[in-house]
């Protein structure tokens, strides 16, 4: 820059050289206004010189504010993944996921602000940036006491298994060996019929044994005992009595007091029934019943039952 004011007062002095004086006063008037040209080009040229020094720094304060900005932001995209992927983890192992919950919702809203941003706002960033790092450190501590209280579970879970598993099959044994008593006790106790008695009753009232023909049958009557048993309980009884004729039809009238009972699961028939408190004294059961009608000649079946089960059966001959 001093070369310029140089230069300057070179041409002035040139013009000076070729004017005439006039006088010593128009000669001092001279020198004053070359001084004060020369001042203000210098502070011209100084001016110039610092504006162009303040533009230089200035483009050097942008461009080192957006490259921080861009590595804290991507130091935040890293973040956000490493959050995902420890939420992922710590989820799995059963961990409480709240606090990286509230962070990734903390960084998802930073990367979503604008990139502009001031010295200030980057300082701030870059100090959130930190802490997000120190989280992600102490959540991998976490992790780590988190899958070793796993591993100690699953080794403890997995004696429980074995030791459940012990348990059951005991408790499978004890229940098969109690279903297998109780099914002993529940046939034990069954009642049988014994001493089955079939009569023929005709219309004088005359009783004889069967066989019998058909024409002397006005009524048919059934006797027998229950056999003693002291495992069954003492209790009431339907008793059920069926006659069932050469074609495995059941003779049956429910306006004599006929009906239907269970049998396998499956609606059967009865001729008759008889509701008695069996009490173990070998207690005599008779029944009679009256068909209405001739019975055809062969052979019948009367089967008594109680209790979903046979007690007894006995053939007889319709002649």
């Amino acid at each position: 820059m001093p070369r310029l004011a140089q230069k300057i007062m070179e041409e002035q002095n040139k013009e000076v050289k070729y004017q005439q004086p006039k006088s010593d006063n128009n000669s001092g008037r001279t020198k004053a206004f070359i001084i004060i040209l020369i001042v203000i080009v210098i502070a011209q040229a100084v001016k110039i010189y610092l504006d162009h020094q303040k533009s230089i720094q200035q483009e050097t304060q942008i461009i080192n504010t957006e490259e921080d900005l861009a590595i804290n932001l991507q130091k935040l995209t890293n973040i956000q993944k490493e959050l995902e992927l420890k939420i992922e983890e710590i989820t799995k192992l059963g961990g409480n996921v709240e606090e990286l919950e509230k962070a990734k919702a903390e960084v998802e809203a930073e990367l979503g602000r604008t990139r502009k941003r001031d010295r200030q706002a980057i300082a701030a960033l870059r100090d959130k940036v930190e802490g997000f790092q120190e989280l992600l450190k102490l959540k991998d501590e976490e992790i780590v006491q988190l899958k070793e209280v796993n591993a100690e579970l699953l080794t403890e879970n997995t004696t429980l298994k074995t030791e459940k598993n012990e348990l059951s099959s005991t408790l499978q044994e004890v229940n098969e060996s109690k279903e297998e008593l109780e099914s002993k006790v529940a046939i034990a106790s069954q009642l049988k019929a014994e001493n089955v008695q079939i009569f023929a009753i005709n219309s004088r009232g005359k009783e004889r044994p069967m066989p019998a023909k058909r024409k002397q049958i006005d009524k048919l009557k059934v006797v027998f005992n229950i056999a003693e048993n002291d495992v069954a309980p003492i209790e009431g009884k339907n008793i059920l009595v069926r006659i069932v004729d050469e074609k495995g039809q059941v003779i049956f009238d429910v306006t004599k007091g006929s009906g239907t009972f269970m049998y396998n699961n499956k609606e059967e028939f009865y001729t008759a029934n008889q509701e008695i408190l069996f009490d173990n004294t070998r207690q005599q059961l008779s029944f009679e019943y009256t068909k209405g009608s001739e019975y055809a000649s062969g052979f019948y079946l009367l089967e008594v039952y109680t209790d979903d089960y046979k007690m007894g059966s006995q053939r007889f001959e319709v002649k």
